[in-house]
């Protein structure tokens, strides 16, 4: 069975991008602020989940997660979608899917949701360079419920972070469009965002987006909006495509390491 292991510490180095400074201390006295998400499915994923995301006194980032109807016994990337700069973003709609193959895409989403602010790993740090860090994201059981609970210190939070929390989503990526319970080639061939990295043979399963939730607030900030149409993000927010989640395995040395870890899940 596919189980994506994606290691990013080959040539992290030589990424073309700065990370996000960390929430400045005086981000950090503030009344603690809870927000609930519902993620709800996207692309057919028939996967749902509850989130609770709660801003310490510290600087802290509380992150508790619960979901069903997951890829079994499969990792499935996660993470803070977004900026801090509150720009509203939001869940892509179906028209999102510019290519008409009936997915949308990691690349198609990101002009919805925003790039990778925060990446949902189980341990070790969480700056969007860990994006795809699969072998630190959280993998679903054997019926497909995944759950998640991490407190992220704040020497891991984006600056404007806790400021723009409404403003935020989460999307949870992996799905089985083939129903035989893995992530494979067979239903959606490989994942292009994989490919445009020099990198074959990754399903696009593993990585299309498979729930996206936006916040609706228990207390301390406003609602985040909610669209029906397609968006445009700020283009001061995007980054190149290298740069979403980090996937910049540099030079064949990494390459061939991803290969070689996905043929020994297989």
């Amino acid at each position: 069975m596919y189980r994506t292991r994606i290691l990013l510490a080959t040539g992290m180095a030589a990424l073309p991008f700065a990370y996000a400074s960390p929430a400045s201390a005086h981000e950090d006295h503030h009344e603690i602020t809870t927000v609930n998400f519902t993620l709800t499915e996207l692309n057919g994923s028939g996967a749902e989940a509850r989130a609770t995301v709660t801003a310490e006194s510290d600087g802290s980032l509380r992150v508790q997660i619960s979901g069903s109807g997951f890829t079994p016994n499969s990792p499935h990337a996660q993470h803070i979608h977004g900026a801090g700069s509150g720009h509203k973003f939001f869940c892509p709609p179906p028209s999102a899917d510019a290519n008409g193959d009936g997915q949308v895409s990691t690349e198609e989403g990101i002009p919805q949701y925003g790039n990778v602010f925060i990446a949902l790993t189980t341990e070790g740090d969480t700056f969007k360079e860990s994006g795809l860090a699969v072998d630190r994201m959280p993998v679903a059981d054997a019926q497909g419920n995944l759950e998640y609970d991490r407190t992220i210190p704040a020497s891991y939070i984006p600056a404007g972070a806790i400021k723009n929390l409404a403003h935020l989503h989460i999307v949870q990526h992996g799905l089985d469009v083939n129903g035989n319970d893995k992530y494979d080639l067979e239903s959606l061939g490989e994942s292009v965002f994989a490919k445009s990295q020099g990198v074959d043979g990754i399903p696009e399963e593993a990585t299309n987006p498979a729930t996206c939730g936006e916040v609706t607030p228990v207390g301390g900030v406003e609602t985040g909006s909610r669209a029906t149409a397609t968006a445009t993000a700020d283009p001061e927010t995007q980054l190149p495509l290298a740069a979403l989640g980090g996937l910049a395995l540099v030079g064949g040395a990494g390459t061939l390491l991803l290969r070689r870890r996905f043929a020994d899940a297989s």
